[in-house]
């Protein structure tokens, strides 16, 4: 095997280990809304979102695999910049666990505040959270759901910046 299909090979199982781990923690956390009745709060579906995102472009550079250094860094980048943001949405929710507001509201579910909100407005107000949010209905190992999701976002950003950018 030359050097270019040895790294062009790693790229491609690098890439699709990370798809794997996405499709997992995704169909997890279906599982757990349909089998375990835990439901998603906005702050959660935006998670998913990211997730799904991540894993579309890891999923993509595993059937692409570029050969050139700048194929590969461009997905790194991508798949980077997927993982930034699932890291500071969970960021934010981890916050707002830590840090519920002084009067718990249960807010407008996400699917009323589509109908009715501008997109902008629909982010802005998921991402200022609401009582729902700053609820801790699962943990393991002592982290609930988001911090769960943090530590992943961080370790598949992670991962996707060695996968692309190692000699």
């Amino acid at each position: 095997m030359t050097t270019a299909t040895a790294a062009r090979a790693t790229f491609r199982s690098s890439f699709a280990l990370g798809f794997l781990a996405c499709a997992g923690l995704l169909a997890y956390a279906i599982y757990l809304q349909l089998h375990d009745g835990l439901e998603p709060c906005p702050l959660c579906i935006f998670q998913r979102i990211a997730f799904a995102a991540l894993g579309v472009v890891f999923l993509l550079g595993a059937l692409h695999a570029p050969k050139r250094r700048g194929g590969r860094g461009a997905y790194g980048v991508v798949a980077m910049l997927a993982g930034l943001v699932g890291t500071g949405i969970a960021g934010r929710h981890v916050w707002l666990q830590l840090n519920p507001p002084p009067i718990p509201s249960c807010g407008a579910g996400l699917e009323f505040m589509r109908e009715t909100m501008s997109t902008t407005g629909v982010i802005r107000k998921v991402l200022t959270g609401s009582g729902d949010c700053g609820t801790v209905d699962w943990t393991f190992l002592g982290l609930s759901m988001p911090a769960w999701s943090l530590v992943w976002f961080v370790l598949l950003t992670l991962w996707a910046g060695y996968a692309a950018f190692r000699r």
